[in-house]
C-alpha cells in the first residue's frame, strides 16, 4: 500500500489543480489522506459497504465514490465532493491517478527487491537475465556500485536525496540493505575514467553534506560489465570502506582500485600478522612508540626520506631528526634512512593497525 504521505500530496496537488476535494479511504473504512482535515484518520462505514458493492462509483451524501484496484481487488475508495457532472469526471481522474501510482511503485518495489538479491548474491545466474529482461533493466552496460555510509539516513530522507543527485533515475538503482548503509549501482558511460567514478562520490559527500546536513563516507567498487558481476563490485565497495577506516580515517572517498596495500594487508590471517610483528619487532609493540616518534615517522615518510624536508616541516633542527630516528634504529634495528627498512617499518605499521581493528571489530 501506498504511505498516506505520498497519498496526501498527491491530493493536495490535484485540489490546486482542480479546486475540489478529494479523500482517500482504506478499503476497511479509515480515512488515509483527505484535502479536509478533520475527516483525516475518521471512519466512514459506507465507503467500507461501497468496496464490496458491484458498483464502480457511487454518489453519497454529496459526494462522488469511486474505487482504486490493486490485482483486481479495490483497494482504495476515493470521495471526491460535488454532485455535478464535471466532479464526477474529475473523480475518475483522481481514481485513475491514485491507481497509477499503485502501479508505479510496485514496479519500483520490485525492481528494489531484485537489485537487493542481486547486491547479496541471493539469484541464480538464469533467475538474473530473466528477472532483469521482465523489469526492462539492461544487462551489459558498465556500472559500479558506491555504499554510502550515513548513520542517520533514515532521519534526513538521505536514499531520496542520493536518488535525486543524478539524472538518469531509471538507470540507476539506489536501495538500502541496513539501516546505516545507502548502495548506489550506477551506470556509467563508456568512456567513464577513475577519476569520473570518483567525482560522482564526491557529488554525494557534498551534496549529503549540504541538503543532510551530515557527514558520510563513500566506498567505491570496481566497474563491471555485466549484472552477473555486481554483487562483486558491492562486496569491494564494502570493503573499500572497511579498508578506509583503517588505514586513511580522514579521507571520505575510498575507491576499492587504489587501496594499494591496504587491500592486501585487509586480507591476512590474524596469525600471520603476529608472526610478522614479532619477527621485526622483536618481541615489542607499536605501542612502545610515544606521538612525537610517530608523527616524526609519518612526516618522514611523507617526505620520501628527505631528512632536511621533514626536518623543516616540523620544525626542528636536523640533528634534532637524526637524533630520533637513531634512537628508533636502536629499538628496532631499522635504519629509516635506508629504502629497504622503511619499507619493512611502514608495513609494519600498517600491519599493527590493521591488528588493532581486528581486535576491536572481531567480526
Amino acid at each position: 500500500m501506498l504511505s498516506s504521505q505520498i497519498l496526501q500530496n498527491t491530493i493536495d496537488g490535484l485540489k490546486s489543480i482542480t479546486r475540489r476535494e478529494f479523500s482517500v479511504i482504506e478499503r476497511e473504512g479509515k480515512v488515509s489522506a483527505s484535502t479536509e482535515p478533520e475527516m483525516i484518520n475518521t471512519h466512514i462505514d459506507a465507503a467500507a459497504d461501497f468496496v464490496t458493492s458491484a458498483a464502480e462509483s457511487q454518489l453519497i451524501k454529496g459526494y462522488q465514490y469511486f474505487k482504486v484496484f490493486d490485482n483486481g481487488i479495490a483497494e482504495y475508495v476515493i470521495l471526491t465532493k460535488g454532485e455535478d457532472e464535471e466532479t464526477y469526471r474529475i473523480g475518475k481522474i483522481a481514481a485513475f491517478q491514485i491507481q497509477s501510482l499503485i502501479i508505479a511503485y510496485k514496479e519500483r518495489f520490485d525492481r528494489d527487491n531484485f537489485i537487493k538479491n542481486l547486491l547479496l548474491d541471493n539469484l541464480l545466474l538464469v533467475d538474473i537475465y530473466s528477472r532483469a529482461k521482465k523489469l526492462r533493466i539492461e544487462n551489459s552496460v558498465r556500472r559500479v556500485v558506491y555504499v554510502i555510509e550515513a548513520k542517520n539516513n533514515e532521519d534526513f530522507g538521505m536514499q531520496e536525496i542520493v536518488r535525486n543527485i543524478f539524472p538518469a533515475k531509471h538507470k540507476d538503482f539506489v536501495t538500502v540493505v541496513d539501516q546505516d548503509n545507502i548502495i548506489l549501482a550506477k551506470e556509467l558511460k563508456p568512456t567513464d575514467t577513475i577519476n569520473e567514478i570518483e567525482t560522482h562520490a564526491r557529488i554525494i559527500c557534498d551534496t549529503l553534506s549540504i541538503e543532510a546536513m551530515s557527514s558520510v563516507r563513500v566506498g567505491i567498487g570496481i566497474a563491471v560489465d555485466d549484472l552477473k558481476h555486481v554483487s562483486r563490485s558491492y562486496k569491494e565497495a564494502k570493503m573499500a570502506l572497511e579498508v578506509g577506516k583503517i588505514f586513511d580515517a580522514t579521507s571520505l572517498v575510498m575507491n576499492y582500485e587504489t587501496l594499494g596495500i591496504g587491500r592486501l594487508i585487509y586480507q591476512l590471517p590474524i596469525s600471520l600478522c603476529r608472526m610478522f610483528i614479532n619477527e621485526v619487532l622483536h618481541g615489542i609493540s607499536t605501542d612502545s612508540f610515544d606521538e612525537e616518534t610517530l608523527t616524526t615517522v609519518d612526516k618522514f615518510f611523507e617526505n620520501n626520506l628527505n631528512v632536511s624536508e621533514t626536518s623543516r616541516q616540523l620544525y626542528i633542527h636536523r640533528n634534532t631528526l637524526v637524533y630520533r630516528l637513531d634512537k628508533l634504529q636502536k629499538m628496532t634495528g631499522l635504519d629509516l634512512r635506508n629504502f629497504d627498512d622503511a619499507i619493512i617499518f611502514k608495513i609494519t605499521l600498517m600491519v599493527s593497525k590493521y591488528m588493532k581493528y581486528k581486535e576491536n571489530h572481531p567480526f
